[in-house]
């Protein structure tokens, strides 16, 4: 894509920095150019830039786009689409365009548009499209959408193990005409048994004298097609490769998974955790209708409503407590909050760690006691501070005795150490527990550990005060 504009200055804000290519695009499609002249101007541009102006185009500009564009262009702009707005590109084309476009899209990209479309016409777009192309989508779209095999794409270069070094180049001239993918080769025996991989460079530079087996690494990693898409993605961020085969369970190579099905496949790991952390039942974006936002927020707000009201019903059990200790509502607060904190730290904590799946039995205990003993440690020092500070504060601003505040304060330094020790271990204990079930850990959301903890900080806090203040100093 040419530079249409150079910066001249260090100083140069962004936005004078970079073109508005998508102004530009914008008139060129609404130019009168001719077709020719029109895809001489737009190949100057990126994909994802021209992705971004079809959504800006009204009905008419977009159907004169599809026209004018050539179908690997398209297909391009295809892989930058989010699944809608492909969906609704396809539905604006016939039958035979779409299924012109769907064939030049990596069959992973393909499937994931074709769940979108109504079934009627994803059948009609998939009869359209070659034998081969069919064979691909369904062999994709017959694994389930958290399995890494939904992500995977033939795209790839496969070469029988019992070639030499001639041969080897021959087919991969040969296979380069349909598929881009030709870093990395792979190697199957006579019943497409995944053998090993060969990098280009090595089967370039090899002599004609070697044989192919003297460049294969044979240790080259792999994942199976029906293996979980979260498991693998903790599997491949060890390896540094741009492209990973994938395995049936009889260990023949299907296709492969590339650096950038990991990425995306990655973001959505983790957009879904952030989701959860959040208390909702899914990701979220700006054009989702409300019912749906409202549907997916709904359950962890009923459930967190529920250990609200139990929250209440306990600090109305300690009513004579506070009827006759009214000072010691104005810091509830602050015990809560920190408590709250200290267990969202050890919640997040807890998640990252679980993603590792090799953690042992051992290693897990080592962790509660670890998240336990830093719980106990900061609600030691944050309670010496509440202890010195609150006890101050009572005394020259609220016009207490001494011992009346430092007692008060006492309370308070004591319960927050004991709400922080409680609820880092909540915080640990909770996921440990649901990576035990078999329930995703992340479903142990934010909101939850603060209304858990929130409970624990009650019930120690008034029930120190119950016991050391009213009880055993007598104060009021």
């Amino acid at each position: 894509m040419e530079n249409k504009n150079i910066s001249t200055g260090f100083a140069v804000s962004e936005a004078a920095a970079k073109p508005n290519y998508i102004s530009e695009i914008a008139d060129l499609i609404r130019s009168n150019d001719s077709p020719k002249a029109l895809m001489s101007k737009l190949d100057d541009y990126h994909a994802n830039d021209i992705a971004d102006v079809i959504t800006e185009f009204d009905l008419t500009e977009r159907k004169k786009f599809y026209r004018v564009c050539s179908l690997d262009m398209l297909a391009e702009i295809f892989e930058y689409l989010d699944n809608e707005s492909a969906v609704t590109c396809l539905n604006e084309m016939g039958i035979k365009k779409s299924a012109a476009v769907i064939s030049k899209l990596d069959t992973d990209t393909a499937v994931s548009i074709l769940r979108n479309i109504e079934k009627e016409k994803r059948l009609l777009i998939i009869e359209t499209t070659s034998p081969d192309i069919q064979k691909e989508i369904r062999l994709i779209a017959s694994f389930d959408e958290d399995e890494i095999g939904s992500r995977m794409t033939v795209n790839c270069i496969i070469i029988r193990a019992d070639l030499n070094i001639k041969q080897a180049m021959k087919e991969l001239v040969r296979q380069a005409e349909e598929n881009d993918n030709i870093t990395t080769l792979f190697v199957v025996d006579e019943n497409n048994v995944f053998y090993g991989a060969i990098d280009l460079k090595d089967l370039i530079t090899a002599r004609s004298n070697q044989t192919l087996s003297d460049i294969i690494a044979t240790s080259f990693p792999y994942v199976y097609a029906s293996e979980q898409t979260s498991d693998c993605i903790e599997k491949l961020k060890d390896y540094s490769e741009n492209i990973i085969p994938v395995l049936d369970d009889g260990n023949k190579l299907l296709g492969v998974i590339t650096s950038q099905n990991i990425i995306e496949a990655s973001d959505e790991e983790m957009g879904e955790d952030y989701a959860r952390l959040a208390g909702l039942t899914a990701e979220e974006d700006l054009n989702e209708p409300i019912l749906l936002s409202l549907k997916k927020r709904m359950p962890w707000l009923i459930i967190l409503l529920v250990l609200g009201m139990i929250v209440s019903t306990v600090v109305g059990t300690f009513e004579r407590v506070i009827a006759q200790l009214t000072l010691i509502m104005a810091f509830q607060s602050l015990i809560l909050d920190m408590a709250g904190n200290v267990g969202t730290q050890s919640l997040a904590v807890t998640i990252r760690v679980l993603t590792d799946e090799t953690l042992s039995f051992k290693q897990k205990i080592w962790l509660t006691f670890k998240e336990t003993r830093i719980g106990f440690l900061n609600g030691a020092i944050l309670g010496t501070i509440s202890f010195l500070l609150v006890g101050l504060y009572i005394f020259i601003f609220k016009g207490k005795d001494i011992a009346f505040s430092f007692a008060v304060s006492g309370c308070i330094g004591i319960s927050m150490m004991l709400a922080m020790l409680f609820s880092s271990a909540v915080g640990t204990v909770i996921p440990l527990f649901f990576k035990k079930i078999g329930v995703d850990p992340a479903v142990a959301s934010g909101p939850l550990i603060t209304t858990v903890n929130d409970l624990v900080a009650v019930v120690t806090y008034y029930g120190l005060s119950w016991f050391f203040l009213l009880n055993t100093l007598h104060l009021s």
